[in-house]
């Protein structure tokens, strides 16, 4: 059988309030050319609510979506475990809020087409805007990007974008390589905030793509 086009991989954990919304963002845009056929894989990050439950209910009623169910290792694990289950000659991952609209995915894929391997959303490109976002909030982020781009990723505004798409190759090799956030990343508890996506950008760079 052939791939589909693209996959879709969506980490969550304790998401369960807001999926509804969120599978109504994918619904929507799957149904939008030239989107289709579009493979959606959702993991869970061993959620202590009804996230898996409502996946579930989601995969039972929807074409082609896979459900991967974790302990909870955090997003950089869970990412890499979708990424590596996704069966698309491209795969996209968003956050499960949406906060990147899936309709800007056209402009990663576009850029694909040019011939990149890895397209990467920003919040710092001209046009671009934050919405509900706390000011302290940015200015960490911006501290915490300069650093990033001093000692690893030069050049790059916004690695920490939940908005990222590879080609198939690139991200099986990128993310089956994947050490602080791989196979060795222990079980945590309660909410986890990661920096994978620098480990992912720096890799990327390293071999080449």
């Amino acid at each position: 059988m052939s791939r589909p086009a693209l996959s879709l991989v969506v980490p969550a954990y304790d998401e369960g309030a807001r999926l509804e919304r969120t599978f109504a963002g994918i619904r929507a845009w799957r149904a939008q050319p030239p989107c289709a056929p579009v493979e959606v894989v959702l993991v869970d990050d061993g959620s202590q609510d009804d996230t898996l439950a409502r996946f579930r209910a989601f995969a039972a009623c929807e074409p082609d979506v896979v459900i991967v169910a974790n302990e909870h290792r955090g997003k950089g694990y869970a990412v890499r475990s979708g990424v590596l289950a996704a069966s698309g000659e491209r795969v996209l991952f968003s956050d499960a809020d949406l906060s990147a609209p899936l309709g800007e995915a056209r402009h990663l894929l576009r850029a694909l087409e040019e011939g990149a391997d890895v397209a990467i959303g920003s919040r710092e490109v001209a046009g671009s805007s934050r919405e509900r976002e706390p000011g302290y909030r940015h200015l960490l982020g911006r501290g915490f990007n300069w650093l990033v781009q001093a000692a690893l990723v030069p050049g790059l505004q916004d690695t920490q974008c939940g908005f990222k798409m590879f080609r198939r190759e690139a991200a099986q090799d990128v993310f089956g390589r994947l050490r602080r956030y791989g196979e060795e990343a222990p079980r945590v508890e309660g909410p986890m905030v990661t920096a994978f996506d620098v480990e992912v950008l720096y890799l990327a760079r390293r071999l080449g793509y």
